[in-house]
C-alpha cells in the first residue's frame, strides 16, 4: 500500500439548489444546507460557508474533547461551545481569531483533565484546528459547571 493510499479520504458532493443555495451531502448520506443572501440582510435558508467552517472547528473539537474525558473517566454529561470568528475586511476574508468558549458540565470534573483535554485537541487530534491554525490564531476558554452529584 502506498503512502497516498494509507491516507484518510472523504468525499463530499454539492448541489446547486436556487439563488444561492446549495445541498451538501457526504458518504453517509448526511446533508446540509448551504446557502448566503444575494444582498445584506435579504433571508436565506442555511449555513454561511464561512459559519460552517466554524461550526466544523467545533464540532471536531468538541467530538475530540468528549472522547478523551471519557478515556479518562471523567464524568462529563454535556459539553456546550461557542466559536466567536474574526475575519480580515476585505477579499478573500480570511479567518484570522477564533476564540472557543467551552462549557463543560459533569460530576466530580478534574479542571486539569479538562484543559489537557481542550489544548490536545486543539493542538494535537483536531484537523480542523489544525487547518485553521496556519493561518489563524485559536484561543480558548474553559467553563466547568458541576452536575448535582447525588444523581446517578
Amino acid at each position: 500500500m502506498t503512502v497516498a493510499e494509507s491516507r484518510p479520504t472523504t468525499t463530499v458532493d454539492l448541489q446547486w439548489e436556487e439563488g444561492l443555495r446549495f445541498t451538501a451531502s457526504d458518504s453517509h448520506g448526511h446533508q446540509v444546507t448551504v446557502d448566503a443572501p444575494a444582498n445584506d440582510g435579504e433571508p436565506f435558508d442555511g449555513f454561511k460557508p464561512g459559519e460552517l467552517l466554524l461550526t466544523s472547528l467545533a464540532g471536531c473539537s468538541g467530538i475530540d474533547v468528549v472522547g478523551i474525558l471519557r478515556k479518562q473517566r471523567q464524568r462529563v454529561t454535556g459539553i456546550e461551545i461557542r466559536v466567536k470568528g474574526e475575519q480580515q475586511p476585505d477579499p478573500p476574508w480570511i479567518w484570522e481569531e477564533n476564540e472557543l468558549e467551552y462549557v463543560v458540565k459533569g460530576k466530580g470534573l478534574e479542571r486539569s483533565a479538562v484543559e489537557r483535554a481542550v489544548d490536545l485537541s486543539e493542538t494535537k487530534y483536531c484537523s480542523t484546528a489544525a487547518t485553521f491554525g496556519a493561518s489563524a490564531r485559536i484561543t480558548s476558554t474553559v467553563r466547568i459547571v458541576e452536575e448535582n452529584r447525588s444523581e446517578k
